[in-house]
């Protein structure tokens, strides 16, 4: 996407801002794009990876899709039909850009569904004036009501995620009844083999073979490659048995891929509601904890088992937790250590680390307390603790025109509380704070046991603009799958890439994560740097901000000189 810089126009009309997503696998195009359309005044959502396509689409409901031609592994003629064949986006306006001169080529892309093309090079005027007069006629030709969400997935038949989701939560608190998580086996390999296509074909015949299997109970596509099942009428001693026959259902039928047959290999998780669980999040929880043991299992199925019922810690830090925590004691306390661009710029943001100082006066680290904060059941109070205090600190920062961008770690299980997402929109709205100032910080540990309890708080917290960090990563398929089904926008590289000397295979996992990271459109911060070495090394890899005490030690104070810092 060439372009030759010139002053952006804006849109007068008194409107909501327009929301566009931009479909481009080139990074630098698909920011300079969005600089653009930004600068209009329009709200613009880069899709570096085809297979994001349409879960960003039902995220961020745009009013129109502007779409690269050609992609790595697809085509935007493919990705077109695929929004075609979504009721929701049937009449969502499709503009292609394309350095493609040929008039037949052309012409086939305006058969295949897509309602215009900009050819390459464009000038911004001209790429915000169309993308405007699209937008304001498919506005114009739109009715006042909103469509309701479909409850049912167009090809499949099955229920959608957040319709079944909430049927699980009406289930909620009954002695009857489970929920079983139903995960196609070698998806990564799969989606090599058969390209993205491919893959959602075989995994669409998947879910309808389900639905027919299913025997009358709900069921609901959760990610890539897992399906949940809601069973309501069943005993705790009959889920077993009922699993089986999910089991053996996938696993003996022969499914078709490219005329070539090919069967499926699943695991199941089943969790029994009579255990008690508080929400449809916890259910989530003990259903993917069910399916991690069911993956080592030669059956492929396994049942969720409550962990011991240990009464809660108590005296030292558990004490002081809850003294602090109620607001009888103030031992807990925030600092914060900048995370810097390696590029320059001016842009303030800090990774929020809390503390705690025991009864000698003496600073804990995080990693000191955390757990009795988990076994003392506290670890989602201090968790809102400690983003109700950043929220405050955003707003006063806002009302000093010193806006920065804050990277808040949170624990998937607080996410996952049916009441968290509301409290937190609301929280933002109240504090009036943009959802952009606030990044979520996630270990790539609890990613990977609690990915589908992310997904559905991500989808909850997109359309406000929250942002997300997938922390402590080190590369393996499972990770590659989570930047691929997570809505990432930072990846924060594991402390042993920060080592001196760097050992050759880390240096060169540590250069294939961030050319990844990058074609997906994600920036990635180096963190634990302690000296020049590691620094330089991390910028020989692309990365694109530093954090760690060569830069600054973490503090309470938040006065670090964006605009003067050297690295």
């Amino acid at each position: 996407m060439t372009m030759s810089a010139e002053p952006a126009t804006t849109d007068t009309d008194k409107t909501d801002p327009y929301r566009v997503v931009i479909v481009e696998d080139d990074r630098s195009q698909a920011l300079f794009a969005e600089a653009i359309l930004r600068g209009a005044g329009m709200l613009a959502e880069v899709v570096s990876a085809p297979e994001r396509l349409m879960a960003t689409m039902e995220q961020f409901a745009p009013d129109l899709v502007l779409m690269d031609l050609h992609m790595p592994g697809t085509s935007g003629t493919t990705l077109t039909v695929q929004i075609r064949e979504h009721p929701r986006f049937e009449q969502i306006p499709v503009v292609f850009l394309t350095g493609d001169q040929d008039p037949e080529r052309q012409l086939e892309v305006l058969e295949l569904g897509a309602d215009d093309f900009i050819l390459k090079p464009v000038r911004p005027r001209h790429l915000i004036a169309a993308v405007q007069s699209r937008v304001r006629r498919s506005r114009a030709a739109q009715t006042r009501q909103v469509p309701s969400e479909p409850e049912h997935h167009p090809v499949t038949g099955l229920f959608t995620r957040p319709v079944l989701m909430q049927k699980l939560g009406a289930s909620i608190p009954s002695t009857t009844g489970g929920a079983l998580l139903v995960e196609m086996g070698n998806a990564i390999a799969l989606r090599n083999r058969y390209g993205y296509a491919g893959f959602e074909s075989l995994m669409n015949d998947a879910g309808r073979l389900l639905g027919t299997i299913a025997k009358g109970q709900s069921a609901a596509r959760l990610s890539d490659n897992a399906f949940l099942v809601l069973a309501p009428g069943l005993q705790a001693s009959q889920l077993d048995a009922y699993a089986r026959t999910l089991r053996d259902g996938i696993g003996y039928h022969d499914f078709h891929v490219e005329q070539e047959p090919l069967r499926l290999r699943c695991a199941i998780g089943h969790a029994a509601l009579s255990h008690g669980f508080a929400d449809a999040g916890a259910v989530l929880a003990a259903a993917e904890d069910a399916v991690r043991n069911a993956r080592e299992q030669v059956i492929g199925i396994a049942a969720y088992v409550p962990p011991p019922d240990l009464a809660p810690p108590t005296g030292g830090i558990a004490d002081a937790l809850r003294a602090s925590l109620s607001g009888e004691a103030e031992l807990i306390h925030l600092a914060f250590q900048p995370v810097v661009a390696v590029a320059g710029g001016e842009d303030a943001q800090f990774q929020v680390l809390v503390r705690m100082r025991d009864a000698q006066g003496v600073e804990q680290m995080a990693r000191d307390f955390l757990p009795v904060a988990e076994a003392s059941g506290l670890l989602p109070a201090l968790d809102r603790w400690v983003m109700e205090r950043s929220l405050v600190l955003l707003q006063k920062r806002r009302a000093e025109s010193k806006p920065m961008r804050l990277f808040v770690s949170q624990s998937p299980r607080t996410l996952a509380q049916d009441a968290y997402s509301g409290w937190l929109v609301h929280a933002l709205e109240q504090a009036s704070v943009e959802g952009t100032s606030l990044v979520l910080d996630i270990r790539l540990d609890d990613a990977l046991v609690h990915s589908m309890l992310l997904r559905q708080f991500c989808e909850r917290m997109v359309p406000a603009g929250v942002q997300f960090c997938l922390s402590q990563y080190r590369h393996s398929a499972d990770a590659d799958m989570l930047l691929q089904q997570l809505p990432l926008g930072y990846l924060r590289l594991a402390a042993d890439f920060a080592r001196q000397p760097l050992p050759p295979e880390l240096r060169d996992e540590m250069r294939e994560v961030i050319d990844r990271a990058h074609r997906l459109g994600l920036q990635v911060i180096g963190q634990a740097v302690e000296d020049p070495q590691a620094a330089a090394a991390l910028w020989m890899g692309g990365i694109d901000f530093i954090q760690g005490n060569l830069v600054q030690r973490a503090e309470q104070a938040l006065d670090f000189d964006f605009q003067h810092a050297t690295l």
